[in-house]
C-alpha cells in the first residue's frame, strides 16, 4: 500500500494512524475531518471543559503529531465512498490504497436542545450556561449525568428525566443503575424516571427565540433555561449509504475490524464489529491496533475481544464498569449507602465466574477484582 486515507481526526482516527506507524507502513497517510480541530480528548467535555477548568485537551502534542508525517484535511466532510479506493470530499475526491473508517456517532437531537459531542458543542452550551439558573437534562445515562453533575456544580438548579424507570438499566442491570441514580438526589439534582418528554417549549420574544422549560408526556412541565439531550447516539454512516461498504447499525465487520472489503476497515462508535458496537473511549484505541495490523495484512489476521471498560465521574464520584451486567450481581466490599463499593456480576450458567465488574469510588479493588473477570 501507497497510500491510506483515514476518514475521521478524532481518537479512533489518531489512534489508527499510530498504529499504522508503529506496525511500520511508512506511506502516505491522509487523515479527513469535519471538524477544524486537531484531534482531542472528549471525556473532559461534559466535567472540566463545562466547569472552566480547562480548555481543549490535546490527544498528543504539536510533536508526536509532527512525527506521524500525515496529511490532515480538517473541516472537509467525506461525502461518498466511491469505490473501494476512492472517497469523495467537500473539495475533491481522495485516492488510496486502503481506507479506515472512524466517522464515530452523531448525537441523537431534540429541538431546542444541546447536544454534547464535539468540543464546539460544549463551548456552546458552556456559553449557554453562564446565565441559566435552571437546566434540563433529558436522559440519565453517562453523558447526562456528567453534564447533570457539571451543572449542580455550577450552582444551577438540575432536573434529570429519565425516560426508563431506572436508569443506566441496560448498561448495570436495575439495582446498580439505581445505585449510580441515587447520585443525583445526593447532591440536590431532581431525578425523573420513567416518563418521556414530549417537547422543549421555546417562547419568541419578537426577537430572539428563549427556552422555556420542557412538556413531559404526562403534562408536567419542567422549568429550564437550558436543556441538553443525553439520549445516545447513532453510528455516521450517511456519507456511506448506497456505497460498497455493508451498512447495518454501523459499518459491519468482523471481530478485526475488517469490512466486506479487505482494504477497508472500521474503528470507533461506527464500527459494528461482529454484531456489536462498543461506544467506549477504550475500545477505539485497541480496535485501532487490531484494524491497523488486519489493513495492512491484506487480510483477518487478528481480532480484538471488546472489554465493555467505562469510567465516568459524578458528583466527585467515579464509577467504574467492566463486562457484562447480569441478574446475579453481589456487592463484594464496601457498600452503595456509602457510595464507596465493589459489585461483581456472575454467570447465570457458572456463578462463581465473575463477567461483570461495578466500582464506584474504589479504584484499586476495581482494578484486583478485574483481573478474575471472565
Amino acid at each position: 500500500m501507497r497510500t491510506i486515507a483515514i476518514i475521521g481526526a478524532s481518537l479512533a482516527g489518531l489512534r489508527s494512524a499510530q498504529a499504522l506507524r508503529q506496525q511500520g507502513f511508512d506511506g502516505r497517510i491522509v487523515v479527513v475531518g469535519d471538524e477544524v480541530h486537531l484531534p482531542y480528548d472528549r471525556p473532559p467535555l461534559s466535567k472540566d471543559f463545562l466547569l472552566g477548568k480547562c480548555e481543549a485537551v490535546p490527544l498528543a502534542d504539536q510533536e508526536d503529531l509532527d512525527a506521524l508525517n500525515v496529511e490532515w484535511r480538517l473541516g472537509n466532510r467525506a461525502t461518498a465512498l466511491l469505490s473501494s479506493g476512492e472517497v469523495a470530499l467537500q473539495d475533491g475526491t481522495i485516492a488510496a490504497d486502503g481506507v479506515v473508517i472512524a466517522t464515530g456517532g452523531l448525537p441523537r437531537a431534540i429541538p431546542g436542545s444541546h447536544v454534547l459531542r464535539t468540543l464546539d458543542d460544549a463551548t456552546r452550551l458552556r456559553n449557554a450556561l453562564t446565565d441559566a439558573q435552571s437546566v434540563a437534562v433529558i436522559g440519565a445515562g453517562f453523558i447526562g449525568a456528567e453534564v447533570a453533575s457539571s451543572a449542580r456544580a455550577l450552582g444551577k438548579e438540575v432536573t434529570v428525566v429519565e425516560a426508563l424507570p431506572t436508569p443506566l438499566t441496560r448498561v448495570l442491570g436495575a439495582e446498580m443503575g439505581a445505585a449510580c441514580g441515587q447520585l443525583h438526589g445526593d447532591h440536590g439534582s431532581t431525578l425523573i424516571t420513567g416518563v418521556n418528554v414530549d417537547s422543549v417549549n421555546i417562547k419568541h420574544d419578537g426577537i430572539n427565540p428563549e427556552v422555556d422549560g420542557i412538556k413531559l408526556g404526562d403534562g408536567r412541565h419542567v422549568n429550564a433555561q437550558v436543556v441538553i439531550a443525553g439520549i445516545g447516539t447513532r453510528p455516521a454512516t450517511d456519507w456511506l449509504a448506497g456505497g460498497p461498504v455493508k451498512i447495518d447499525n454501523g459499518v459491519v465487520c468482523d471481530a478485526g475490524g475488517v469490512t466486506n472489503l479487505k482494504n477497508i476497515v472500521a474503528v470507533g462508535d461506527v464500527a459494528n464489529c461482529a454484531g456489536h458496537r462498543a461506544e467506549h473511549w477504550t475500545s477505539a484505541t485497541e480496535q485501532a491496533q487490531v484494524a491497523a495490523r488486519n489493513l495492512l495484512a491484506g487480510d483477518t489476521v487478528a481480532t480484538h475481544t471488546n472489554g465493555g471498560y467505562v469510567w465516568s465521574d459524578q458528583y466527585g464520584v467515579r464509577i467504574q464498569f467492566i463486562g457484562r451486567a447480569t441478574n446475579d450481581v453481589r456487592v463484594e466490599d464496601g457498600s452503595i449507602e456509602d457510595r464507596k463499593f465493589v459489585a461483581t456480576y456472575r454467570d447465570g450458567a457458572n456463578p462463581e465466574d465473575v463477567v461483570g465488574i461495578l466500582a464506584m469510588s474504589n479504584a484499586r479493588l476495581f482494578t484486583r477484582f478485574r483481573r478474575n473477570l471472565k
